[in-house]
């Protein structure tokens, strides 16, 4: 037992079972909770005065409040996302007063990597065309469905963003054969997939069939997909958005569309979210939005609060953390 027990916040809205995993998992420490929890993973709370009190926080809490909270030694971030978090401010503050920050990018990459490979999949085998089609055999509407049908082998993928992400979508598409780039500002030899810098990138846009924008929001990467990068893709390529949506021009995005330069777009992820039912992309022709549901799984707040667990067992024993963004 540790000479003294540390307080641990979490704004976590989560089940009574998941709570008690939760507790156990940290005992004999203390778990302090929020009047309010956070309404969401993705949700930041409301300031609360137990996290002064903090050693260890978990969850969404405030950022400004994270920067008053003088004990606060580590911060995990119940999301893969950490915009509010990711300023110049906030990361200097940090690193003065050497508080650790991580994510839980571990939990949410497979499934991410797995709706993208969905979006990838119906899109060459027209699967939102062919469900409303209710064409008969041999029909003109059911041989252009089977004719405009294409298979993804050997076809060419850019990826932009290279993290978890990114490494469990390569695997997936290695049974296709496909040839896979992706964009990271510098290589460091841990990649299975080329790398493609900045300098590359207009020759990689114009070579993909498919470009997966995987990007996260941050100062550098606001409107990253704009009129120029969406001009410098190949005609009739596939744009897919599974990062954040202020990453993306949609202006730009809906000019290409309804261009005909690129064939489609498939975005979870929108600015702002969710959209207005009436903007534009929602009656674009060959534009399809999930409502940022690609990390969603089955007992996905039981497996955040293991990845904590996880790593607050690294933490107790001086480990390095999984996932650590500062």
């Amino acid at each position: 037992m540790p000479a003294k027990a540390l307080k641990i916040f979490s704004d976590l809205s989560a089940d009574d079972g998941t709570l008690k995993l939760l507790k156990s998992g940290v005992a004999p420490h203390e778990l302090l909770f929020p009047a309010k929890p956070a309404a969401s993973v993705l949700s930041s709370s409301e300031p609360d005065p137990a996290l002064v009190e903090a050693d260890i926080a978990f969850g969404q809490p405030n950022a400004a409040a994270v920067l008053q909270a003088s004990r606060l030694r580590w911060l995990q971030i119940s999301s893969a996302g950490y915009t509010r978090y990711d300023t110049a401010e906030f990361r200097n503050a940090a690193a003065k007063r050497k508080l650790v920050v991580t994510n839980s990018s571990t939990v949410y990459a497979e499934s991410c990597a797995e709706h993208a490979l969905a979006f990838m999949l119906a899109q060459a085998r027209r699967l939102p065309d062919a469900l409303r089609a209710g064409a008969a055999g041999d029909s003109l509407a059911w041989l252009q469905l089977r004719d405009s049908s294409v298979l993804l082998r050997e076809q060419n993928v850019l990826i932009l963003g290279f993290g978890s992400i990114a490494r469990n979508l390569i695997a997936l598409l290695q049974p296709f054969r496909m040839h896979v780039v992706a964009l990271r500002r510098k290589a460091v030899g841990d990649e299975a997939v080329p790398i493609v810098t900045a300098a590359g990138l207009p020759q990689a846009l114009a070579k993909a069939d498919h470009v997966i924008n995987l990007l996260p929001a941050n100062p550098s990467s606001v409107q990253f997909m704009s009129t120029s990068q969406f001009a410098a893709m190949k005609r009739g390529s596939v744009f897919y958005n599974i990062g954040r949506g202020a990453t993306v021009d949609q202006d730009a995005l809906l000019a290409a569309l309804n261009s005909g330069h690129l064939a489609a777009a498939w975005l979870d992820v929108t600015e702002p979210e969710p959209l207005p039912p009436e903007h534009p992309l929602f009656s674009t022709r060959n534009c399809y939005i999930t409502p940022h549901v690609a990390g969603g799984q089955r007992n996905e707040l039981e497996m955040l609060v293991r990845h904590f667990l996880d790593n607050f067992t690294r933490f107790m024993s001086k480990a390095p953390l999984q996932d650590r963004i500062i």
